[in-house]
């Protein structure tokens, strides 16, 4: 196997809602058939209906409560940034789950949840540089000293 992620797919209870909110954040999908795609770089995140999601994978159907024990990130060029994210988090309807504070990487980072509750990582990394396209490169960690 390729070490690759092509899509992410987030089960959501209202998919009209979900991408709502999406886009009250200013991203710009696509739906078709109950389902929306967003272009992220060089993967895409999709919105699924949670029971049409289980079905597909073969689940049960239960609605999930509490830390799934996935968060998502999106890391920023900017420390100021993260606040401003946070804060339009906030105003499209999200949780602010953990206020932004000092990283022990010398960065700074907070937590939002969407509708759902999909945990979303926001934050400044200066030892991950972003590219022009926002696209984020692991640095070599040996080539580092760490």
């Amino acid at each position: 196997m390729e070490q690759r992620v092509s899509l992410i797919t987030l089960g959501v209870s209202d998919v009209s809602r979900a991408v709502g909110f999406y886009r009250r954040l200013g991203w710009q999908g696509r739906e078709v058939e109950e389902t929306v795609f967003f272009q992220l770089g060089g993967l895409g995140l999709v919105l699924w209906g949670h029971d049409r999601l289980a079905d597909d994978a073969g689940l049960d159907r239960s609605e999930p409560t509490g830390f799934r024990g996935v968060a998502l990130a999106h890391n920023v060029r900017e420390r100021d940034e993260v606040d401003a994210v946070m804060a339009e988090a906030q105003r499209a309807g999200g949780a602010v789950v953990r206020t932004p504070t000092e990283t022990f990487y010398g960065g700074y980072a907070g937590y939002f949840a969407d509708l759902d509750g999909h945990v979303w990582e926001v934050a400044y990394n200066p030892g991950f540089p972003l590219g022009d396209d926002g696209s984020l490169t692991i640095p070599d960690f040996e080539e580092a000293g760490q």
